[in-house]
């Protein structure tokens, strides 16, 4: 016998958009702790007492007190009996360590210091239809937006890429790999630290990321073997010459209109045998699915990203640019993470 849903009452209502509230809370409060380093010293020093805290970081000893009780009220802070605080299970990997895959601090960071401005010159573009594209934000941003990504690039390079047929073998005899919208170049200095004879293209429109990936992809000493090019595909990378493409939450970035052409070029850069590869995101095809918990975070970044001009492709979508661009085969899909999805296509 299946359970029956708990009736819909006003209390009930209620007390889900105090939830809410309560989330915006808990985002500034993190925001807070990675801003002032809170979170770092906790990891540093655990079993630390609330005036310790406050005085290793030369901060004012009652907010610090009242930060950490309420973080612990919240579950990212454990404490003693005797009021020794220390980061809950894994927050020291999710909140204090930015090169770790699961380091969430910059997606936090991009709701409190981008999307909270975005938010608030939301009701000025519902009337007009304006956007304000994340192109030309600044170097700032644009780390901003690749540290966010951080998790996804890391998993993609070490676990997505390698586990499609025929790649890693590719990759370890010198093979290469496109990004489609590379941003900063996180994701191809990880792939050429991974295989240390494979070659890399980035590709992206936006100035700001790339000036941000010519220094990384220097002080990683890949200057020789990945490409940074502005602009046009085609134009960048001749026809048949990559083992793999790649987009990473790129494709719903992309305006609708122009979406098949990249799709296409992107495509047509690969070898016979290559694969496409795309880390995006799914939006809901009907409004029953928009309540499946598979949707939530598509959602969320669809109303996010809406006055960036960004618009979330449906399945039939993400399916109809792979068959259009003369992908014949089987369409691999899988999700991973809070509602990412992944999609390989073989030439």
């Amino acid at each position: 016998m299946e359970d029956t849903p708990p009736a819909i009452t006003a209390d009930s209502q209620v007390a889900r958009v105090f939830e809410w509230r309560r989330g915006f809370n808990t985002i500034h409060l993190i925001d807070l702790g990675i801003e002032l380093g809170l979170f770092a010293a906790l990891a540093e020093t655990p079993g630390i007492t609330a005036e310790a805290l406050a005085a290793k970081l030369s901060l004012h000893g009652p907010y610090v007190r009242t930060w950490l009780w309420t973080a612990h009220g919240l579950a990212i802070v454990d404490a003693d009996e005797a009021g020794a605080f220390r980061l809950a299970p894994y927050m020291d990997q999710i909140l204090a360590s930015p090169t770790h895959p699961r380091y969430l601090g910059g997606y936090v960071q991009l709701g409190t210091q981008v999307a909270a401005d975005d938010f608030a010159r939301s009701a000025d573009a519902f009337r007009t239809g304006n956007v304000a594209p994340f192109q030309g934000r600044g170097e700032a941003f644009a780390r901003l937006v690749a540290q966010s990504t951080w998790g996804l690039q890391i998993a993609t390079a070490k676990k997505l890429l390698p586990s499609l047929a025929g790649m890693q073998a590719a990759l370890e005899a010198g093979g290469s790999v496109l990004e489609v919208g590379c941003g900063t170049a996180n994701f191809l200095v990880q792939v050429l630290k991974a295989f240390p004879k494979a070659g890399g293209v980035g590709v992206d429109i936006d100035e700001d990321s790339l000036a941000v990936a010519r220094s990384r992809v220097a002080e990683a000493g890949f200057g020789d073997r990945i490409r940074l090019v502005a602009g046009d595909i085609a134009q960048a990378v001749p026809a048949g010459s990559v083992d793999a493409a790649v987009m990473i939450e790129v494709l719903h970035e992309i305006t609708p209109y122009i979406r098949p052409a990249v799709v296409q070029a992107a495509a047509g850069a690969l070898k016979p045998g290559g694969w496409m590869l795309i880390v995006d995101e799914t939006y809901p095809s009907t409004l029953a699915e928009s309540r499946e918990p598979a949707f939530r975070f598509p959602l969320q970044t669809g109303i996010e990203e809406l006055t960036w001009g960004n618009v979330l492709p449906t399945r039939e979508e993400q399916e109809r640019l792979l068959r259009d661009a003369g992908f014949t085969g089987e369409i691999h899909r899988s999700l991973i993470g809070e509602g990412f999805t992944v999609l390989a296509a073989r030439r």
